[in-house]
């Protein structure tokens, strides 16, 4: 292990150590000089926790790199655009910045040292290379993910590129741009580099130690995947999600999901590849594994005295922590944490069935408003074409979620209204005076069904011009006038 000299610089033997620090040495005061996710990685070391090894080149490289090469002019003219410039400044201005980067040299003493570290760690072994940004993973913002991240790295050549396209991604415009709006200027950011051994996980993901729905603190929200963290931290697959209760282990809830994609490395990377079939809707984690690694997830807590937000991987059925950085935006919880979730509309039934059984997952907050007063409206017309005019009055049907999933609500005396007219309508209906009614359908309106599906069967929409497409869909609510008993033209409008 290197040591420390009086002012701060490590040492490697007789070498002083200006540009590189071991992981375990980096302490929470060198936010500045090893970037947030190194100051995370030092701290679940000191704690005892198992961490790849690993070293950080600090921002000290990245500075005499910029210095050395002659950015800091270009840096300052291109990235000090405002927070609402066009996407496209802001990709012009990365795309000058990053091809200065990929120009200039790496000064000899940083390539030495870096070189050094490299071969500590073993000659040719695989790491992965990471940003370790000093306005990155701080409690009053997540910068995270915003820089490029190199996995699978292999020989000096290449990871000395790695660092290279590594510094060079903090001026990508997804990070220019956030750092505009959050008030961060072009030079109070400077890049750190993680550099560590490479786990080669057969599973990998994220935990946090809080559960973000609710900002329960006695509740641990885990996601996993097969294969390298890279497809969960990217979106590319979906993850089992599990819900676990801190100070037991006990799971709460469990949803595995079907994983088509996972991440595995290649010679120099990484590459995506389908899960096998007979993997695709296994669990990830057992309740066993998720239990230790929720109880690795409350050591983390109590180190750091906050929920952390923490990336893992699992190779050999061991667990080991890539990252830890608090959580953002974390709700308060409520004084007196209720056991269900609050419904929205008191005095009424809740449940799931017809088309909400086909939204098995949250919906978004968009696509939950816009649903909620189109099936609510289709619903009262329905109803009420079938079993009378003010069978269900306005709010008496609402499409709701509750933490995040739908449901049907009706209000009580809305249900005991329609339960009241069922018998008669159906009676109606089957003797053709309700609306069109039985014989009308057998009459009418199937053979006329039969024939426009018939005439289409041999038109595939596809090669349809889309005016022909529509047409096509008109016959089944305007159908052509009749004058059959059942049925009449101010029936056949849409809802």
């Amino acid at each position: 292990m290197p040591s420390e000299t009086a002012d701060g610089d490590a040492r490697q033997g007789d070498t002083v150590m200006t540009y590189v620090k071991d992981l375990g040495d980096v302490g929470r005061d060198d936010l500045g000089t090893a970037g947030g996710k190194a100051v995370g990685l030092g701290g679940l070391i000191q704690a005892g926790l198992p961490v790849p090894p690993g070293f950080v080149l600090t921002t000290a490289a990245y500075s005499e790199f910029v210095t050395g090469n002659n950015l800091d002019a270009a840096i300052r003219e291109l990235a000090s655009l405002p927070p609402d410039a066009s996407p496209e400044d802001y990709e012009h201005a990365s795309g000058q910045l990053r091809a200065l980067f990929g120009k200039g040299t790496m000064p000899p003493a940083i390539r030495t040292e870096l070189a050094g570290a490299y071969q500590r760690l073993g000659s040719g072994t695989s790491v992965s290379v990471r940003s370790s940004a000093t306005a990155e993973d701080l409690p009053s913002a997540s910068f995270a993910g915003q820089q490029e991240t190199y996995l699978n790295v292999r020989g000096q050549d290449a990871l000395t590129q790695a660092v290279t396209d590594c510094w060079a991604s903090l001026w990508t415009a997804r990070a220019m741009a956030y750092r505009a709006r959050e008030g961060v200027q072009p030079g109070q950011v400077r890049l750190a580099v993680v550099v560590q051994q490479m786990v080669e996980a057969g599973a990998a993901g994220v935990m946090f130690t809080a559960n973000p729905a609710n900002g329960r603190r006695d509740q641990t929200a885990i996601s996993a995947a097969w294969g390298l963290g890279e497809a969960v931290v990217s979106g590319t697959v979906t993850t089992d999600d599990l819900l676990v209760e801190s100070a037991t282990g006990r799971i709460i809830s469990r949803q595995t999901a079907d994983k088509e994609v996972m991440t595995v490395p290649v010679e120099n990377g990484t590459r995506e590849q389908p899960v096998a079939e007979a993997r695709r809707r296994a669990p990830v984690l057992d309740d066993a594994a998720a239990a230790e690694l929720a109880r690795y997830g409350q050591r983390i807590t109590d180190h750091f005295g906050s929920p952390q937000d923490v990336e893992w991987a699992r190779a050999g059925g061991r667990f080991f922590l890539l990252q830890s950085r608090p959580i953002t935006a974390l709700p308060e919880p409520a004084a007196d944490v209720p056991e269900t979730w609050p419904v929205p509309y008191p005095n009424g039934l809740y449940f799931r069935a017809s088309i909400v059984e086909q939204m098995p997952d949250p919906l978004s907050p968009l696509f939950a408003d816009l649903i909620d007063g189109s099936v609510s409206r289709s619903l009262s017309a329905l109803m009420n074409q079938a079993l009378g005019i003010n069978s269900l009055r306005e709010g008496e049907v609402r499409f709701p979620t509750i933490n995040g999933y739908a449901y049907y609500y009706y209000r009580n005396w809305a249900m005991l209204r329609m339960t009241g007219r069922t018998v008669p309508a159906m009676g109606a209906l089957f003797r053709g005076t309700a609306h069109m009614g039985i014989a009308g359908w057998r009459d009418y309106s199937h053979p006329r069904y039969e024939r426009v599906i018939k005439d289409w069967s041999v038109k595939p929409p596809r090669s349809s011009p889309a005016g022909s497409c529509w047409r096509g869909c008109r016959p089944f609510w305007t159908p052509e006038p009749c004058t059959t008993r059942p049925c009449s033209p101010s029936s056949r409008s849409p809802p």
